[in-house]
């Protein structure tokens, strides 16, 4: 099995400007393709802007196939390589805050509505998903997808262990004080449920909130195998099935769970 070559954005953005956010994907995609690159992820709400406010997410909302997202396809296509981004979903009269994974041929493999909302902002902004564990297959993996603070809840992440998933892609608008999530958390999350975790946050300062950084792809015997800094970047790495199997093999917590002990875990 060929390992996967996973590239993780992480960028301030432009916040209220998707034309914007869409040339720096383009670039990005660009450059993680020349070096063997075959998915990128970026952050949470990458494709407008976190600090928009409510009604900014109102205006910016769209489809998952909407015209931004008929953009991002295009250049997945282009650039041969698959492409994960967050962006506020419009359906049925309702706005979620959404990551929409789309292939290397621009095919739309998944689209995942955030479940658990943080703060005030997004409790007054987004409708939570309903859907907990939503993958797509990508080359011989198989991936799911989360959306920041779903991944600190460790049934979320166990679900996706259950359920099959190799390489868990987390988008995120992680701010500061919680550094910590980022540099202890997500590491102990691979490592519990035997997965890679793909983190992939924003930086530097969006009107009240400051993005820590500190992106990771963190692997299933706990090392992080990418840490960002705190500034732009874009960071490659290889998701290896064999280092799964191979973990998963030694590391007994999925084979040594007694689920009839938990029943009382409402």
């Amino acid at each position: 099995m060929s390992p996967l070559r996973t590239a993780l954005l992480q960028n301030s953005g432009h916040p209220g400007d998707p034309a914007g956010n869409l040339k720096v994907l383009d670039e990005a995609a660009a450059s993680a393709a020349a070096d063997g690159a075959g998915l990128l992820v970026t952050a949470e709400m990458f494709l407008t802007g976190y600090a928009i406010g409510g009604g900014g997410v109102r205006e910016l909302a769209e489809p998952a196939d909407g015209p931004s997202g008929r953009a991002v396809a295009e250049i997945a296509a282009t650039h041969g390589l698959a492409i994960l981004y967050g962006y506020p979903e419009s359906h049925e009269g309702a706005v979620y805050n959404s990551a929409r994974l789309v292939g290397a041929d621009g095919a739309e493999l998944a689209n995942y509505r955030k479940s658990h909302l943080y703060g005030c902002f997004e409790r007054g902004s987004f409708t939570p998903g309903e859907v907990p564990v939503v993958q797509a297959t990508i080359g011989e993996l198989t991936v799911g997808i989360l959306i920041c603070y779903d991944v600190e809840f460790p049934e979320n992440v166990r679900a996706h262990a259950l359920a099959g998933t190799d390489l868990l892609l987390v988008p995120t608008a992680q701010m500061h004080p919680f550094e910590f999530v980022a540099e202890s958390v997500i590491p102990v999350r691979a490592f519990e449920s035997q997965m890679y975790i793909a983190y992939v946050n924003r930086s530097g300062v969006e009107g009240e909130f400051d993005f820590v950084g500190l992106s990771c792809l963190a692997g299933p015997d706990g090392a992080t195998c990418l840490r960002a800094g705190r500034g732009e970047e874009l960071l490659l790495g290889d998701v290896a099935p064999k280092l799964l199997s191979t973990s998963r093999r030694i590391n007994p917590y999925l084979r040594d769970r007694r689920p009839g002990l938990y029943s009382s875990l409402g």
